[in-house]
């Protein structure tokens, strides 16, 4: 776009100049041309001394930029950059489309294990990367760019998104992106990775709605399927396997919804539903495993329920229908 824009100054000034000279507009226009691209016809008019002048400046200024111009055309069109950037904005008028997506930034081992298993679950991903080798034909929708500048996280759907996911491999960026984020969008989930213990509090006074350390995690894992093997293969299935009809799923109620202000024995969500609800979390944020049946369901409670599909989509009907 500078190129051309460099040549149409100079076709602009050439031509002005010559109007100047005396010349008409198109006869001034068509002695510019000529003269920038080196065609060689004759002169629309015979030149004086200032016009002789005026054309070897025009010559020396309009044929390099001319030659410039072609010069990044080729280069465009031979490297690919021209596809790449069709490439580009197709991507983002994908990502414009995209409402309740997930955001991972940083495509490394761990974001590339969450955007896998976010894509399982049908969420739409957009990954975001300074680097444009590691995001260079991946599955899911991608950017190249700073994630601690605030336009790239807009870029990627900010204001739309669900939730995000910050995993880059240093903390100081983590916690830049985390304080980004939150500024912009209060109401946003964010998930921080945390690589020392150290940074967690960091983390969570940034803004982060949960610091997960996946060295303590996946040793708390690797101890829990040596101690209970069952209970952890039974988890995989119902959370990540697919080979179980059943799931377990987060059900949230909201305003509006006939479930609030109702106990738990009241709604008999067992009978109309046949989800079973392992766990209630209240607004405050306090978990009550194994609800008692005389428990009340608020407005902002979210229920941690185990079912079919089928079962949980009725349970996601009723708690949000009025």
């Amino acid at each position: 776009m500078l190129a051309l824009l460099l040549v149409l100054v100079v076709i602009v000034a050439g031509t002005i100049g010559y109007v100047v000279l005396g010349f008409g507009v198109l006869d001034a226009i068509f002695q510019t041309v000529t003269t920038i691209t080196t065609v060689g016809f004759r002169e629309v008019r015979p030149l004086h001394t200032a016009g002789k002048i005026f054309t070897i400046v025009l010559i020396l200024a309009g044929v390099g930029t001319a030659l410039y111009a072609f010069a990044v055309i080729i280069e465009t069109l031979v490297e690919g950059h021209l596809r790449r950037d069709i490439e580009r904005r197709r991507m983002e008028r994908s990502i414009a489309r995209m409402t309740g997506h997930t955001i991972v930034c940083g495509w490394g081992r761990v974001g590339r294990a969450v955007a896998d298993y976010l894509a399982g679950q049908g969420i739409d991903v957009v990954v975001v990367d300074h680097d444009p080798e590691r995001v260079a034909g991946i599955r899911h929708a991608a950017i190249v760019g700073d994630v601690t500048d605030d336009e790239v996280l807009r870029t990627a759907g900010l204001m739309r998104a669900k939730a995000l996911v910050t995993a880059i491999n240093t903390d100081a960026e983590n916690v830049y992106v985390t304080l980004s984020a939150r500024a912009l969008r209060p109401d946003l989930v964010i998930v921080a990775r945390a690589r020392t213990e150290e940074s967690e509090p960091k983390l969570l006074r940034a803004g982060a709605t949960r610091v997960v350390n996946p060295q303590r995690i996946g040793g708390h894992r690797i101890a829990t399927a040596a101690a209970q093997p069952n209970v952890v293969e039974f988890l995989d299935v119902v959370m990540h396997d697919g080979s179980l009809e059943f799931r377990l799923e987060e059900v949230s109620i909201g305003a509006g919804s006939r479930l609030a202000g109702q106990t738990l024995r009241e709604a008999d969500l067992g009978t109309t539903t046949g989800a079973l609800v392992l766990a209630l979390r209240n607004p405050d944020g306090a978990f009550l495993a194994n609800p008692p049946i005389q428990t009340a369901v608020q407005t902002g409670s979210v229920l941690i329920a185990i079912g079919t599909q089928g079962q949980l989509s009725a349970l996601r009907r009723a708690a949000a229908r009025g």
